[in-house]
């Protein structure tokens, strides 16, 4: 776990004890979609299992197969763009979703989507991020390729941000909307580096927590290799920006 206090964190539990508690109906789910046609349907149907439908689903979508046909099937909002990576996509998507509590997740089928009431309850105890931990429990499912790599990035940006965190990669998290609003998300490979760093190196409340993840449905698009560079290089350049701004 591993959370940081700040004046912001402070002032939104005070408004989160003031208010009334963010429901499903308070909830957006982005995510940034390409050719995920195997899992995309799952994906769906299981965040609509658990949230009774009453979530905003907002994908942004490149993929030139059924992925975008099956998330409108499914009542979501697509926004198609040519394919440009998975930064300026979830970027996109996190900055169309109109609710005040907004979860990233992938569409392949890794991340639980039973997990998403956790992840608001904790936003009503007053945290301004959810991170979900898939190392935790040992994220078998996941190459040891890139077990160990998510392992060694989470050291990294610990020791560059001096506050221990366990999961840097992650893609399923839960942001209060003005986080979004307020940081100025700059990367495009390694933002899922950067939406954990920016906030936890400005103060905010973050908590993460431990989630299950599963064996991914289709193929990877990220070369591990090229990947697994452009991340590390989002990790030093994003915790040098936030050091010495």
């Amino acid at each position: 776990m591993s959370q940081q206090q700040g004046e912001s964190g402070e002032a939104a539990r005070d408004v989160a004890a003031a208010d009334e508690p963010f429901t499903f109906d308070d909830l957006s789910i982005v995510m940034g979609t390409y050719n995920e046609e195997a899992a995309i349907g799952t994906v769906l149907s299981d965040i609509e299992r658990v949230t009774d439908g009453r979530t905003e689903v907002v994908c942004i979508d490149g993929s030139d197969d059924r992925t975008p046909d099956i998330a409108r099937e499914h009542g979501a909002t697509v926004v198609e763009q040519e394919p440009q990576g998975y930064g300026v996509a979830v970027r996109e998507a996190l900055l169309t979703a109109s609710r005040p509590v907004v979860v990233t997740t992938d569409c392949d089928d890794t991340y639980p989507m039973d997990a998403l009431p956790a992840f608001l309850d904790l936003v009503n105890e007053g945290y301004d991020v959810v991170s979900g931990d898939r190392l935790y429990y040992g994220a078998d499912a996941m190459p040891a390729f890139n077990r160990l790599g998510n392992a060694a990035f989470a050291a990294i940006a610990s020791v560059l941000m001096g506050e221990r965190v366990h999961d840097t990669t992650t893609g399923m998290r839960a942001y209060r909307r003005e986080v979004i609003e307020k940081i100025e998300w700059t990367e495009n490979t390694g933002l899922s580096a950067e939406l954990i760093v920016r906030p936890l190196m400005r103060g905010y409340e973050v908590r993460e927590e431990p989630i299950t993840y599963a064996e991914r449905a289709g193929e990877t698009k990220l070369d591990p290799i090229q990947g697994g560079a452009e991340i590390l290089k989002s990790i030093v350049t994003v915790s040098l920006e936030e050091r010495f701004r």
